[in-house]
């Protein structure tokens, strides 16, 4: 029997400009190299979901975090203090 496919959820992620400019370009160069890339957006799922399993095997053994639900997290864009003190390179 097919599996019944998983439920999309809304998710909306805030980028700079210059971020979300290296996301653009970064996606177009994955698509002309790569390949399996069916969109910008399924670019952004796979690059997240990589780190997400990164953070599962370094802090959790490698198992499946508990789930968060719809509603949970705090909403809206970056604060300016957290906009000044990011550092992706950490």
């Amino acid at each position: 029997m097919p599996r019944k496919p998983a439920r999309i959820a809304a998710f909306t992620p805030y980028f700079t400009e210059e971020e979300a400019e290296q996301v653009r370009a970064a996606y177009l160069v994955a698509k002309e190299h790569e390949g399996g890339v069916a969109s910008a957006s399924d670019f952004i799922v796979r690059a997240t979901m990589r780190d997400v399993k990164r953070i599962q095997r370094k802090y959790n053994g490698g198992k499946k975090l508990d789930p968060v639900p719809a509603g949970a997290l705090r909403r809206g864009q970056r604060t300016r203090d957290e906009l000044q003190h990011r550092n992706e390179d950490s």
